[in-house]
């Protein structure tokens, strides 16, 4: 079996509920095709020329060669690749482990080891334009089976949707009264809350500290991922779980705060962090840190199924970040979801990772070749600030 082709659909959710997605499907010659999706969708041009130049060394393998052509596509230049070219690698690697499952009838997780766990919990998003609407939100899918909530640290003008006005001391000051009021209004529910680097190291840590006596389940991206090394100063001073790693392109980027154990949770992007080939080694790195992974998961049904079967067949799993439920969105265009039920999303005993793209709608919903960029937040004076 030999890789013939790979296409690439940039696609706008016709639903209006997933936003748009950045697919790509791999074909072979014995009539099996795999898909794989891209981790930062709003690169589309960038990554698309990656994925167009790395088809040149995948074109024409064996598809079961997952390894070698990890190697390949991240070394051939000689010179590391950024994160353009690990989200190229990721939905290339994704896709080919879709391929290698339906070659041998097999799902994905059974290929990864086997199933340890039936299910995986999962954690939804929440909002709500004050923290009445919050709790409002976070009651609703309480009271759909979800055992956890997530939203993001809120603007100062209480805007939990975004974008806003940020300015750090107010933002704290609401992000401790809107934990205070859910932890309140759901004493049993797990509480995650996303600083979305949007602080800065003491900042955060004055927040973190605050919010110890509501034990949230952790605190995600409390400061920027450019450099691993200030999660040294957060872990000292903070006594809560801290989760990061989304931002970070391989297992060089873990390895510090893994191996240091500063973190509690990886937060790792398999269609960011070089596919399920590498995200792989992360989960089994974290596992001898004794470190739960926590899969970042903010895409459409190929990356919730990549997710979920490697916390399936991973030990060392926190919980899975699952913004809508599977097969509650673009059923239209993914008509072949995983499963989900009371809180729980798990993989079926179907080939590959059990999600199918209807390639004639992708077509038809395709997005401008215009890139755009996501929500800007700035600081009263007019400062850019991590959104």
């Amino acid at each position: 079996m030999k890789v013939t082709g790979i296409k690439q659909f940039r696609i706008a959710d016709p639903s209006g509920i997933g936003g748009g997605y950045h697919i790509v499907k791999i074909e072979t010659d014995a009539g099996i095709s795999g898909l794989g999706e891209v981790g930062i969708p709003s690169w589309g041009k960038a990554v698309t020329g990656a994925i167009e130049h790395l088809s040149q060394l995948v074109i024409g393998e064996d598809p079961w060669s997952t390894e070698t052509l990890w190697q390949e596509m991240f070394r051939s230049n000689f010179f590391p690749v950024d994160r353009v070219y690990t989200c190229a690698i990721s939905a290339i690697d994704i896709a080919l482990w879709d391929i290698k499952g339906k070659s041998v009838d097999k799902p994905v997780y059974k290929l990864l080891g086997g199933p340890v766990r039936n299910r995986v919990v999962c954690y939804p998003h929440i909002a709500g334009s004050s923290i009445e609407e919050l709790i409002a939100a976070a009651r609703e899918v309480h009271e759909q089976g979800w055992k956890f909530v997530r939203w993001h640290l809120p603007s100062s003008d209480e805007s939990f949707p975004e974008p806003g006005v940020l300015e750090p001391r107010e933002s704290i000051n609401i992000a401790i009264e809107s934990v205070a009021a859910v932890r309140d209004a759901l004493p049993d529910i797990e509480i995650c809350l996303d600083v979305h680097t949007r602080l800065d190291t003491t900042h955060s840590i004055q927040l973190c500290q605050a919010l110890e006596p509501f034990k949230p389940f952790f605190i995600e991206d409390p400061i920027r991922a450019e450099n691993p090394g200030s999660y040294e100063k957060v872990s000292r001073k903070v006594n809560l779980p801290i989760a990061a790693g989304e931002q970070w392109s391989s297992k060089w980027g873990f390895r510090e705060a893994i191996e240091n154990e500063w973190i509690d949770y990886a937060r790792i992007d398999l269609c960011i962090a070089g596919g399920l080939t590498e995200s792989l080694k992360i989960t089994h790195l974290a596992e001898t840190h004794y470190i739960d992974i926590v899969p970042h998961n903010p895409l459409g049904p190929v990356s919730a199924a990549a997710c979920v079967h490697l916390c399936m067949a991973s030990t060392n799993v926190g919980v899975q970040e699952m913004p809508k439920a599977p097969g509650s969105f673009a059923t239209d265009l993914f008509p072949v979801q995983i499963g989900f039920s009371d809180g729980y999303a798990f993989a079926y005993d179907a080939p590959g990772l059990g999600v199918e793209l209807n390639e004639a709608l992708a077509e038809q919903h395709r997005l401008s070749e215009e890139d755009d960029f996501l929500p800007r937040m700035t600081r009263r004076d007019g400062a850019f600030t991590n959104w």
